[in-house]
């Protein structure tokens, strides 16, 4: 079996972390590991396949010879290194947003638009850990009749927000469960007991940059230029896993039986759709793991060709590295084409 040299850019962060657990977890044909990090961590060693890696830092020379990388840096970071990872031959997986709406640059969800992979020029892209979550859910749907527009709430999980968030949220509980203060950190306002409607700067009209992403990525991921959405971010007081609530619609009517039926048989989905019963997608079951779960599929009672439902996935792995590592294997059988 062929191996190739792999390099993560960003190994230290959650993101970087998951990925090399997954790596394993799918037996990537890894034959050499070149974790890269910042320099304060260059020296230090993190575990993989049982042996000890030491990072390296990252910098231009640190591609030579590599056939993937692997992002889970911030937009600066991949920015200023795409150059010298294209330069060097490898294919870059890129988990930031600087390249996701780049004409030249597939934009790619396995279970949706794998065929994307073929027109890759050194860069393809991860889309955001919502929009991955939402279109793994409704293609199948999309695949029933084509999605004119779709109305969307998020409900995402301190862990979005990086390893702070979580850190931040008990903090917050442990003071108010002992009557103290605590200043915010790492969300605007106290998160614990609380909502806040705003994830991202404001872009367009109101909407936050979050919010804007679910359309325009969404638009390139299915192949649907004129899809409009409408979206809120609401950031919640749950550890791990985002659910989304979606509304979609059709030009045509849709049956619920048609969506659950197109639900269960999507690859990438799990039809968890029993309210008699109480047993629906949440953040609990769906975390650490890779399977979207749908459910709440219902009529929408504000258009006859409308079709409301609910989904869960873990925004870490399905969300960002499970769907990074996913394209890297489609680019694997690229390769080995």
């Amino acid at each position: 079996m062929k191996t190739y040299t792999v390099a993560i850019l960003g190994a230290t962060g959650a993101v970087g972390q998951e990925m090399l657990k997954i790596l394993e977890e799918r037996n990537f044909p890894v034959g050499k590991l070149i974790p890269l990090a910042s320099k304060r961590s260059a020296g230090k060693t993190l575990k993989f396949k049982g042996e000890d890696i030491v990072i390296q830092e990252a910098c231009d020379e640190a591609f030579e010879g590599v056939d993937i990388v692997l992002g889970a840096a911030e937009n600066d970071i991949a920015e200023q290194f795409a150059l010298s990872i294209v330069r060097s031959g490898a294919v870059f997986v890129d988990n930031s947003s600087a390249f996701r709406l780049d004409p030249d640059v597939p934009l790619v969800v396995p279970e949706v638009n794998p065929e994307d992979v073929q027109r890759a020029y050194g860069i393809i892209s991860n889309p955001n850990c919502s929009t991955i979550i939402t279109v793994t859910a409704v293609n199948a749907l999309n695949r029933i009749a084509p999605i004119k527009s779709m109305t969307v709430s998020t409900y995402q999980a301190v862990s979005g927000a990086g390893a702070g968030g979580p850190v931040e949220l008990m903090n917050e509980v442990e003071a108010l469960r002992n009557g103290e203060s605590y200043e915010p950190k790492v969300f605007s306002h106290q998160i614990a007991y609380n909502l806040i409607p705003q994830i991202g700067s404001e872009q367009f009209l109101g909407y936050t940059s979050e919010e804007m992403k679910m359309q325009n990525e969404g638009r390139k991921i299915m192949h649907l230029p004129e899809l409009a959405v409408s979206c809120t971010c609401v950031r919640v007081p749950v550890i791990r896993s985002h659910s989304i609530s979606v509304s979609c619609h059709f030009d045509v009517p849709v049956t619920v039986e048609q969506v659950r039926e197109a639900i269960a048989n999507a690859p990438g989905c799990r039809l968890v759709d029993d309210l008699k019963n109480k047993e629906y997608p949440m953040p609990l079951d769906t975390t650490d793991q890779d399977i979207v779960y749908v459910g709440r599929i219902r009529p929408d009672l504000t258009d006859p060709n409308g079709i409301c439902l609910w989904c869960c996935g873990d925004q870490v792995r399905k969300g960002a590295a499970t769907n990074a590592i996913q394209i890297a294997e489609l680019v694997v059988e690229k390769l080995e084409a």
